[in-house]
């Protein structure tokens, strides 16, 4: 038998998940059997998979020893790189300017080195994260940029952080503005475009549409052009709609794909200009909230941006 006493971090989860997160090798159908069955206890009592758990709350599980993974003397994580560039970091969040190339989380090619592997080294090595003190919490991204692009991720330092953050992206109380390189000029040097999106699961891909179609999602794009030169236009970009690969395709179907872009750009105009490296940065975070933010409040209002966007410089400079 083993107990759990769950923490600040571990409470509001339903049974299930925390169990599925603390004891892994736990199979899902043993693990509805044993709660069936009084096994896996809440309190001393019998408890649902739906079960919340609260602060403060005692889990015993009557179950073989071999179901318990052992706390690893090493991390994968202490693997990272050390390397963070920082905007702001507080008692439960951390603002990063995530680098292009540097994967938000592991993926089957890579997976030691990540921006949330060297999130987890960081706070390790400071003394803030402790895996063998949480039960199931590891500090976490609230959002996420893609490989090939660049710009400001959130990272929560504890549950409490993460589930705030989750909700407020969820319900667009939190504003990003982007800056881009895109081929041509533009007719019209500002406005909002609307469109229709549709994404193939498979391919990883997503085709835009002037006219509403069956599985297809409005998305509204916000732009304006900032500075033009040798055909290009440097464009600052704000989302009204957030859908994947919004700016990519939806300027793309524009006229105007994005300088580096190899999946729905024009492979012969990139060669061109020699650019390989997608020219798309996510350099503005405003925290708008119009709701409770719980222990988040002190931010609202508040806005943050990345002060080095490697291709804005270029750009103005003339190296581009």
């Amino acid at each position: 038998m083993k107990s759990f006493t769950i923490n600040k971090n571990d409470a509001n989860q339903r049974l299930d998940k925390f169990i599925t997160k603390t004891v892994p090798l736990l199979p899902q159908g043993l693990m509805y059997k044993y709660i069936r069955l009084k096994r896996i206890k809440v309190n001393g009592k019998r408890a649902e998979i739906s079960t919340r758990l609260q602060v403060n709350d005692l889990v015993e599980m009557y179950i073989n020893d071999e179901f318990f993974e052992a706390a690893p003397e090493k991390y994968d994580f202490l693997r990272a790189s050390t390397k963070l560039d920082i905007i702001y970091e507080d008692e439960n969040i951390i603002l990063l300017d995530k680098k292009v190339g540097l994967l938000s989380h592991p993926d089957e090619g890579e997976y030691v080195d990540t921006l949330i592997t060297r999130v987890e080294r960081y706070l390790y090595e400071k003394g803030e994260y402790d895996p063998k003190g949480e039960n199931s919490f590891a500090p976490a991204l609230a959002n996420r940029i893609d490989r090939n692009t660049g710009g400001i991720v959130i990272a929560a330092k504890n549950a409490e952080s993460l589930r705030i953050l989750n909700q407020k992206i969820k319900d667009r109380e939190l504003s990003k503005v982007y800056l881009c390189i895109a081929h041509g000029y533009f007719d019209k040097k500002q406005a909002t475009l609307t469109a229709y999106l549709k994404k193939d699961e498979k391919k990883n891909k997503v085709a835009v549409y002037d006219k509403p179609r069956e599985d297809a999602k409005e998305i509204r794009t916000r732009y304006k052009v900032l500075d033009e030169k040798d055909n290009l236009s440097l464009v600052r970009v704000e989302l009204l709609t957030g859908r994947t690969h919004q700016i990519r395709a939806h300027l793309a179907h524009e006229g105007h794909p994005l300088l580096g872009d190899g999946k729905y750009g024009t492979n012969a105009l990139n060669k061109e200009k020699g650019y390989k490296k997608q020219c798309l940065y996510s350099y503005r975070l405003q925290f708008a909230f119009t709701s409770d933010a719980g222990i988040l409040n002190y931010l609202n209002g508040k806005c943050f941006e990345a002060k080095d966007v490697w291709f804005e410089r270029a750009f103005k400079d003339g190296t581009l």
